[in-house]
């Protein structure tokens, strides 16, 4: 699961001042300027990641609501999984990463599999300047559509593409010692494993409760992204 952020300044400061009256004299409690996270050093490849993680957290959100809004339309279904991950978690994700984008002012026409700009506001309108996730976000959206079944297939699949980047990011982000983006990866790759679960169960109640098998376990990859859906070692919370 690149876009240009809008640029912005990434300032902490808290500014106490309290002037005193009566018999003409004044007390201030000094200004306190808390110091901003100092920046890491990062490569390129950890700048692509930010950006692309970006995107693959805008597809995770548009996916999901865009789904449910279908089902819900078509056949009067609510899978109120996709919805609750879409509005409560993704949705924070996309802002943690976004965060990460304006600290370090990335521009993300510059890279490379980028074909035009983007902001913040685009997410939510499944599409993407990244030719490889709006691919996925297309065929995840066909398959989503034609049953709660599916549905609940797509977040297995989802969670899964998730956490193989992720996986690969934080090897980035310890390599370059930078702790703030490694913060933020760990964050999403815990929401990631949390949100798998979520949909194993969801699909091991439709299908057979008694199978562990059921659940994401029994989803195959037919779009041929090389990944395996049965993550029995996924940690759970």
């Amino acid at each position: 699961m690149k876009r240009n952020l809008v640029k912005s300044l990434w300032v902490v400061s808290t500014v106490f001042s309290v002037v005193g009256c009566g018999g003409g004299s004044s007390s201030n409690i000094k200004e306190e300027i808390l110091p901003a996270e100092p920046l890491s050093t990062l490569s390129q490849d950890l700048k692509d990641a930010i950006t692309y993680m970006y995107n693959e957290e805008g597809l995770a959100h548009d996916v999901y609501l865009d789904i449910n809004n279908e089902l819900i339309a078509k056949d009067d279904i609510n899978v109120t999984q996709l919805y609750k991950i879409a509005t409560n978690s993704e949705n924070k994700h996309i802002e943690w990463v976004d965060e990460l984008a304006i600290k370090y002012d990335l521009n993300m026409t510059t890279y490379d599999p980028t074909l035009e700009p983007y902001s913040k506001e685009g997410i939510g309108d499944g599409n993407y300047s990244v030719n490889h996730i709006q691919d996925l976000y297309d065929l995840l959206y066909k398959k989503g559509i034609k049953s709660k079944k599916d549905a609940l297939e797509v977040g297995c699949m989802v969670e899964v593409v998730d956490v193989k980047d992720l996986e690969e990011y934080i090897a980035l982000a310890v390599a370059s010692n930078a702790t703030d983006v490694l913060k933020i990866f760990n964050q999403l790759i815990e929401g990631s494993y949390v949100h798998y679960w979520s949909f194993d169960t969801a699909l091991m109640n439709m299908n057979d409760p008694d199978d562990p098998n059921s659940g994401c376990c029994s989803v195959a990859d037919e779009f041929d992204l090389g990944l395996d859906f049965c993550q029995p070692n996924y940690p759970k919370k």
